[in-house]
């Protein structure tokens, strides 16, 4: 590492500041857009995205650059990549339950499979996950399991949000005994309750990653 490269980290270590790329990643309808929407528009204003009760509404990924969370004396920049929903299959049939014609649903399942390849895509430029599961649901899907291999697989820094805390059913425990390896923070990321915890667990854990 060069003088400056020795300046930046020790400047880093001093106040706590990082530019990280973090990818929220989780399975279609686990509130992936709402919860980039609550944090890019908590610490910058905007928005990141449309959400829908379709699934696979988000097709493409979105992202929103240099958004800054702070915790006490630290803060952290971060990229956000919003990506699509990881699914092992796509049936258009999903599209069509919910009212679109046989048409659209067949080239929403189409740009909804491209999404999941573009999502797995991402993995390879980002410095972290956030990985939402509804908390309402069984953790123990073959979604869930398969990303979850492969952040460990890449060692890269993972913080599991139990999403949708605000619904009956709902027991984040369950996640954080079906993946105790991992931070887990339950989380309304709808109503935005817990989110300031959500915001800590990140500053610390996405802190450390290492910049690609």
């Amino acid at each position: 590492m060069g003088l400056l490269g020795k300046l930046k980290a020790a400047l880093r270590s001093i106040f706590g500041k990082k530019h990280v790329r973090i990818g929220i990643y989780g399975p279609p309808n686990a509130g992936k857009t709402t919860l980039a929407n609550r944090i890019a528009r908590d610490w910058s204003g905007d928005v990141v995205g449309s959400v829908s009760e379709i699934p696979h509404e988000t097709r493409r990924a979105q992202k929103k650059d240099n958004v800054v969370i702070k915790n006490g004396d630290s803060s952290l920049t971060i990229d956000i990549i919003d990506t699509p929903g990881i699914a092992t299959k796509v049936d258009f049939h999903e599209f069509m339950e919910h009212g679109l014609s046989e048409e659209d649903s067949r080239r929403r399942a189409k740009e909804a499979t491209e999404g999941v390849i573009e999502a797995i895509r991402w993995l390879d430029n980002v410095d972290g996950v956030i990985l939402l599961m509804d908390s309402t649901k069984n953790p123990f899907t073959q979604v869930n399991v398969t990303i979850i291999g492969n952040l460990e697989a890449r060692d890269l820094p993972v913080l599991i949000a139990a999403n949708k805390i605000d619904l009956d059913g709902s027991t984040p425990a369950t996640i954080k005994s079906a993946f105790p390896q991992h931070d887990v923070v339950p989380i309304s990321a709808l109503t935005g309750y817990n989110i300031e915890m959500l915001y800590e667990v990140m500053v610390k854990l996405f802190g450390k990653a290492r910049r690609k």
